[in-house]
């Protein structure tokens, strides 16, 4: 156990404290949603029934799709676009697909390398490009799902204001879901282009986030 603890202690950590904060943000919501029901004269909820809300759907899948998009489009960037001295980026010389020999690819793949990269047909190809699938697959997947919870919102308070709910697809062009949309994305772009321009200037002793700490500015692609 201590040794699987030590080999997976990243993935254990982020997904540790994802749970944590999922479960704190479903009663802080809850809370605040029933102080809300309360001050309008409403019905407080329990915890089950705030949890299945689209309130609570919406809220999550927002942040959620947000997250994945930032990594799908920094995974296809970073395939062909390069920022010199930075930590985050290829070498200059390397923007683009590379060679079969540096993807260790077919005949290059070494002997304990996944089956699929040595076959080197339509499987490799699906492979080499299996992170940008699944993790786009899940961004569609989360932004669909928050479109749905968003319009089940934006309905219910049309409903509470004696207005005529609206189609799924009229609301896929409304206003209230490209705002909810876009103010998740503008933050997720400025993370990523800030951590991009600050790995070429500041440091962090031991993180391969980071180049090393004596590395020149210039230095693209080292790591720490």
């Amino acid at each position: 156990m201590r040794r699987f603890v030590r080999e997976n202690g990243l993935s254990l950590f982020f997904f540790a404290i994802f749970a944590i904060t999922l479960v704190g943000q479903s009663f802080a919501g809850r809370n605040k949603y029933n102080a809300v029901e309360i001050e309008h004269d409403g019905a407080p909820v329990s915890w089950w029934s705030y949890v299945t809300s689209s309130d609570f759907g919406s809220a999550v899948m927002e942040n959620w799709q947000s997250e994945f998009l930032q990594f799908s489009l920094f995974i296809l960037a970073t395939i062909w676009f390069v920022q010199k001295g930075s930590n985050e980026s290829k070498v200059l010389e390397d923007a683009g697909l590379e060679s079969k020999a540096k993807q260790q690819i077919g005949r290059y793949a070494p002997a304990e390398g996944p089956r699929w990269a040595k076959l080197d047909d339509w499987r490799t190809r699906i492979y080499e490009n299996s992170l940008l699938i699944v993790m786009t697959a899940i961004f569609f997947a989360t932004w669909l799902a928050q479109s749905l919870n968003n319009w089940r919102e934006f309905n219910n308070d049309a409903r509470e204001h004696a207005d005529r709910p609206i189609g799924w697809i009229s609301y896929l062009g409304n206003a209230d879901f490209w705002e909810r949309t876009l103010q998740n994305w503008q933050s997720e772009f400025l993370a990523v282009g800030t951590m991009v321009v600050f790995t070429i200037y500041l440091r962090q002793r031991g993180s391969p986030e980071s180049k090393p700490v004596g590395a020149p500015h210039e230095e693209t692609a080292s790591s720490g």
